[in-house]
């Protein structure tokens, strides 16, 4: 009859609505995931610069205390 046929396409209508809709949402959570991924790559790679960083600037502040051009600097400007 023709009311079963219209239920049955309402149906199917709903259910291609629904398989729609769970891919999406599944395409939204890949998303996020990799998202998420990059920014703790991210995060790991600050950590490094940071650290390295670090590294120079006690390098840096070495060679000018080993430097007698800013040990002379250092020297004028404690006797004030």
């Amino acid at each position: 009859t023709m009311n079963c046929e219209i239920d049955d396409m309402e149906n199917q209508v709903e259910q291609e609505e629904k398989t729609r809709l769970i891919n999406q949402v599944l395409e939204l959570q890949h998303t996020l995931e990799d998202l998420s991924a990059r920014v703790d790559a991210v995060k790991e790679e600050n950590l490094k610069l940071k650290s390295e960083n670090q590294v120079l600037g006690q390098y840096i502040e070495n060679l000018m205390s080993a430097s007698s051009v800013f040990q002379t600097t250092d020297a004028k400007s404690k006797r004030k």
